[in-house]
């Protein structure tokens, strides 16, 4: 039998740091892995393998690029020293709980409501 070469192998060698740039770029104005994938010319799997290969080292992180904001909420009974200025429009706002769970709400969502959810969902 008689074997027959159709392309160039390719065989590219890929630093951390541009497999980390690969890696970080899904989700950014929501590209997903596949079109990631397709972008640089490599498969999905290579994608998620390389995911994998960074995390072990500690050079990737899901949560990289997370922002955390302080938040407050008013203490009930306890009267503010001067008034809150105007917290303007509500805003999205993901909390990372135990266990991979993940909660998404409005800022302008009452403090009392929030903490009933929070434990209605650590409780689950």
């Amino acid at each position: 039998m008689r074997g027959e070469v159709l392309g160039i192998e390719r065989r590219r060698r890929w630093p951390d740091e541009e497999k980390l740039a690969v890696v970080s770029s899904v989700g950014v104005d929501g590209a997903t892995v596949t079109q990631v994938a397709q972008r640089y010319d490599i498969s999905r799997q290579q994608v998620y393998a390389w995911r994998h290969e960074l995390k072990k080292k500690g050079l990737w992180s899901p949560d990289q690029g997370a922002i955390f904001l302080p938040v407050s909420f008013p203490v009930p009974g306890n009267a503010p020293a001067e008034p809150e200025p105007d917290p303007g429009p509500p805003v999205q706002v993901e909390l990372r709980l135990g266990e991979g769970r993940c909660l998404r709400f409005d800022s302008g969502m009452d403090g009392e409501a929030l903490t009933r959810l929070i434990r209605a969902v650590e409780a689950a």
